[in-house]
Parts: C-alpha cells; structure tokens; sequence
C-alpha cells in the first residue's frame, strides 16, 4: 500500500473544502461529509468501550464492527461505492438476537449509566443514531445505499443490548427511570 499518510497537513482544505474518495471535492460541512464523520466518531465511541474491561465474545463483536464502521464510512466517503452487504446487517441481527436472548424483558426505560463500559456503549449509541440520521438526510440528497441505513439502525439496536449486557456483567446492574419519582 506504501506510504499513504506521510504527510498529515496538505493546506487543501485550508478553503472550506474535502477531498472525497472519488477525488472531487465538497464543503466540509455538506451533508456527505457529516455522515461519514459521524461514522468516524461512532467508531470513536466503540474505541471508548474497547479501552473497557470486557467479555471476550463483547470484546471481538466490537473489533468487527469498527472494521466494518470503518469501511461504511468509506462507502459514504466515495458516491457509488458499495461497502455494506445485507450478509453483514444479518450478522449484526443474529449477534443482537444471541445477546438478547439471555436478557430479562424490558419493563422500563433504562437510564445510560451501568459501570464504564456500559455507559461508553451508550454513547456509542446515541452517536450512531444521530449517524444513521444524518445518514437520512444525506440520502434526501444524494444516492445512499439502504444497506448503509439499515446497518447504522441494527448496529445502535445492538449497542443498546450491549450497554445492558454490559451493566449486568460489572455487577453494576441496569439504571431504571424512575417515572414515579415526581408523584410524590
């Protein structure tokens, strides 16, 4: 591959500019460029998680997925570019699937919080929904595979299962909303 980053300034974007991957350029805050860098930050956010004590089977699931983070941005960096497969949003239902299956129903509104790596994967939550939104608006826009969407959508669905996998395995537990705490 050589040496693609040697040097980190170019002052190209000096004029409210990005290069993307097909080589044209856009402003820096069209709505392509939001989306992937939404992305990014997702995988930021899951990089937060990892840096947490976590379960082995956890630890490889979001591993894989910041791989796969990392190629739907390239997907949304480059018009065109097909990164994201149904194979892959089908992995992410049945890891869901499997991780929920050993989690009680849910009965109430679960508050971020848990202990650190659960807290982190909400984060990683939220950053991915407000991903998968600008992903939305991009779409209003431009041309935006479904796949890109649907994989944005399942991934903040598995992220939640995660945050309360998370909290009961830190022996912190779940944080319930409290929805009676003001008819005291």
């Amino acid at each position: 591959m050589g040496n693609r980053l040697s040097k980190i300034y170019t002052r190209t974007g000096d004029d409210g500019t990005t290069g993307l991957g097909d080589g044209s350029r856009v402003a820096k805050d069209s709505a392509r460029v939001t989306a992937y860098g939404t992305v990014d930050e997702a995988n930021c956010a899951i990089g937060l998680v990892l840096a947490c004590e976590l379960p082995d089977d956890v630890r490889h699931l979001l591993v894989a997925v910041q791989h796969q983070l990392f190629d739907l941005g390239g997907e949304l960096c480059i018009p065109g570019h097909a990164a994201i497969h149904d194979a892959d949003i089908q992995r992410l239902e049945d890891q869901l699937d499997a991780f929920n299956a050993d989690l009680p129903p849910l009965k109430d509104f679960i508050l971020p919080g848990g202990g650190m790596a659960a807290a982190h994967c909400h984060l990683a939550r939220t950053i991915c929904r407000r991903a998968e939104r600008e992903t939305v608006t991009l779409s209003h826009h431009d041309a935006v595979r479904p796949q890109a969407i649907r994989y944005l959508n399942r991934l903040s669905d598995l992220l939640f299962v995660l945050s309360r996998v998370l909290a009961r395995a830190s022996g912190h537990g779940e944080v319930i909303w409290n929805h009676e705490r003001r008819k005291a």
